[in-house]
């Protein structure tokens, strides 16, 4: 609620839709087992929205501009499919573990894929049906031929598809006993009657922990790591706006920083920015904010008035749709596209997705950081010092870019490829900067070069050199 209500107004992201993150799951538990105390927790998620704010009025996040785009995409693609190898045994009806069904972390990735198998051979009829069901409304709703009809461009497919399950749910329970999906099949909300019954809901932060040092370290790790999943799934949604608007990263700290004040004070868990709330927005035809407010205000009327009738959705139909959103994140397509701009784009790529599918999503895109900036240094190293050879006896070594010592080995290594008796040209006129380790091999090459009778000639050598 507090992710639509107010984060989505106080966020400049026209898209994204924040709340409760399934990466801070591990550092969640962790955190109330360490602190004895679910309302000493709170206290943490007030502090770490306290730092959210900081961050944004010092411009932290300016570091989502080095995230690399197949890092991202990466990241999208392993979203997509957790989704698919979580939500598989919702869709059959056959469930072990409740919990994590966004989540991939280290210590439950056996589990996950262990559960996956079994669910292949313990298939519920009637939530595999219901399944079936609603995958083939989403796909017929998405069909460009279906899109000519005022009505389908209205309505969501996905409202649709859970509309149809209640509906046949309802009738199976009069007609076919054994094909009717219940109990932990399905949503499960607490039902209030009455004001009093709502507010009970709330637990309120208990500030005596303020005296308690842990508090403020469970504070500062939630800040970062929620600052920085924040920052991640908001690159990832400006990459899925089909209209390309570019959301400011530091008024989205901002607004995650407000959002987790009021949710501690509220008795909520820590929020973020939500790639697969975000990208079910956007399949939905979602277009600006007004979506996400408005997803907030339902959460709130819902859980006040509609429980009741939300506890009767099958969990089947939910498993539909997060499948479709889990196909359209790591479509095929995807993957043969990044394989064919080349090595340098499609290893990053998929080393990010397997490594989050290992490991979890932060320490699965660092990993991907990693090799993308090897794939960068790799890329300037061969970059920044060329050779041309125009006709036998005649060079041109130019430097492209601003050098280091870094590329000392590579500019050794032409120079020697230059012939005796030739004349060569050093062109340094395009770099800025050139290091001081560059600039006495060059000398010392201008020294010996008349041993081997090459004639060099310079151009540029006015840069300015530390």
């Amino acid at each position: 609620m507090v992710g639509g209500i107010v984060v989505s107004w106080a966020s400049g992201s026209q898209l994204s839709v924040s709340g409760p993150a399934a990466g801070l799951t591990v550092i969640v538990f962790s955190a109330i087992e360490q602190l004895g105390s679910y309302q000493g927790f709170l206290v943490s998620v007030v502090l770490a929205g306290i730092l959210q704010l900081a961050l944004g009025y010092f411009r932290a996040g300016l570091i989502s501009a080095f995230f690399p785009s197949s890092v991202i995409k990466g990241m999208l693609s392993a979203i997509g499919l957790i989704l698919i190898i979580k939500q598989i045994p919702h869709a059959v009806g056959y469930d072990i573990s409740f919990e994590g069904d966004e989540s991939y972390m280290q210590e439950t990735a056996q589990s996950s894929f262990q559960e996956l198998i079994s669910s292949f051979g313990a298939f519920s009829s009637g939530a595999t049906l219901i399944t079936a069901m609603s995958l083939l409304i989403l796909i017929v709703w998405d069909l460009p031929s279906m899109k000519r009809f005022v009505l389908i461009r209205m309505v969501p497919g996905a409202l649709v598809a859970v509309a149809t399950a209640m509906v046949f749910n309802s009738l199976a329970q009069h007609w076919m006993p054994d094909w009717v999906v219940t109990g932990k099949h399905s949503v499960t909300l607490p039902v209030t009657t009455d004001i009093g019954q709502f507010l009970q809901l709330f637990t309120l932060p208990d500030f005596d922990f303020l005296s308690n040092p842990q508090v403020y370290v469970v504070a500062v790790t939630l800040a970062i790591i929620a600052s920085l999943e924040s920052l991640l799934c908001l690159e990832a949604v400006d990459k899925l706006d089909p209209l390309k608007r570019i959301a400011p990263t530091n008024r989205e700290l901002k607004a995650q920083g407000i959002g987790n004040v009021i949710s501690g004070l509220l008795g909520g868990l820590p929020i973020t920015t939500v790639i697969v709330r975000s990208s079910a927005n956007i399949n939905a035809g979602g277009r600006t904010r007004i979506a996400s407010f408005i997803h907030g205000i339902l959460l709130f009327v819902s859980i006040f008035y509609l429980a009741s009738i939300l506890n009767l959705i099958p969990l089947a139909c939910l498993a539909a749709i997060l499948l479709q959103t889990g196909y359209k994140l790591a479509r095929p397509q995807l993957f043969i596209s990044l394989y064919r701009q080349g090595w340098g784009q499609f290893l990053p790529f998929v080393v990010t997705v397997i490594a989050i599918l290992l490991t979890d999503l932060l320490q699965g895109i660092l990993i991907g950081i990693a090799v993308g900036l090897f794939f960068v240094i790799r890329a300037n190293y061969h970059a920044s010092i060329t050779l041309q050879q125009t006709d036998e006896n005649h060079f041109l070594l130019s430097l492209n870019k601003d050098v280091s010592f870094l590329n000392k080995p590579l500019l050794r290594k032409l120079l020697c490829k230059i012939n005796e008796n030739s004349t060569v040209i050093i062109d340094a006129s395009k770099a800025q900067f050139v290091d001081h380790d560059i600039r006495e091999t060059l000398q010392d090459f201008i020294s010996a070069a008349p041993d081997d009778n090459i004639v060099v000639q310079t151009k540029g050598l006015h840069f300015r050199v530390e």
